[in-house]
């Protein structure tokens, strides 16, 4: 369905509804100035540091999009696997930034960027190259479904963190399924995986609901859709699960085969 395939043009409007209502949750979350210093479940976060990671990494954005559009040059990049320190220290130098200064920064720049979005081409959408700290040259088309990341998987740390009753959205979760085979893809750990192997993978409800057949090895991991019958293990997750699970917050999902083989695959991944 391409209205829930973020690659696609045509679901630019199922990505506009969701970051909206995902950033206006957050901000509703942090509304009360007493959970400004509160715990998150992103690692040693605290709230106003997952608040502070959202301003360094959408003005990060700013300056990858006038690149691609010949105006100045890009960030340096860094590689994926060392993201995790390098955006650690990003959201940590903002502590010394007013609460009223950073949340209202962090308004104008979700702002800023939907018109950034707004104004693509459906060719831009696909071609349009914007260079991006860690990861190199991407198409547009991932800056949106990043910030669906940013704003729904870091509203779920801030409402595990404070101990509220919680789940991820449903159109949240759909419109991630497809990004989370390219998180595995660019995340598997050197050497975890060496002999070949094939397992599969159920999306179980939602509008990417659906097969895909895994394939490890030395060089990797590569996800595609298709059958999976007759692999030696079928990992089923609804669609907020494989988001958790993906991005680090839960061990989730149901396997239906070889246990060893599971876990394997879903311990071979480093954390961004």
């Amino acid at each position: 369905m391409d209205a829930w395939n973020f690659m696609s043009p045509a679901s630019r409007d199922n990505l506009r509804r969701t970051i909206q209502t995902e950033s206006d949750g957050m901000f509703a979350l942090v509304e009360d100035p007493a959970v400004w210093e509160a715990p998150t479940a992103a690692g040693g976060w605290q709230v106003r540091d997952v608040i502070g990671h959202l301003v360094d990494t959408s003005e990060s954005y700013f300056v990858g999009f006038d690149a691609a559009r010949g105006r100045g040059e890009p960030i340096p990049g860094i590689p994926l696997v060392d993201m995790a320190p390098a955006v650690d220290a990003g959201a940590r130098r903002f502590r010394d930034v007013g609460r009223d200064e950073l949340l209202a920064r962090l308004h104008s720049d979700r702002d800023k960027l939907a018109g950034i979005f707004d104004g693509l081409t459906d060719e831009e959408w696909t071609s349009l190259l914007v260079p991006h700290t860690y990861m190199g040259p991407l198409p547009a088309f991932f800056y949106p479904i990043f910030q669906v990341v940013d704003y729904a998987v870091h509203s779920w740390d801030i409402r595990q963190g404070i101990g509220q009753p919680h789940a991820l959205s449903a159109p949240a979760a759909d419109l991630l399924v497809p990004l989370n085979f390219v998180l595995w893809s660019a995340t598997a750990r050197a050497g975890a995986f060496g002999e070949h192997a094939e397992l599969g993978i159920r999306v179980t409800s939602g509008a990417n609901a659906g097969e895909h057949k895994v394939t490890t090895g030395p060089e990797g991991v590569a996800i595609e859709p298709g059958p999976v019958d007759g692999l030696p293990v079928v990992l089923e997750f609804d669609p907020a699960s494989l988001v958790l699970t993906a991005y680090g917050r839960l061990n989730a999902g149901t396997a239906r085969g070889d246990l060893a083989l599971a876990g394997r695959f879903l311990g071979g991944f480093f954390r961004i």
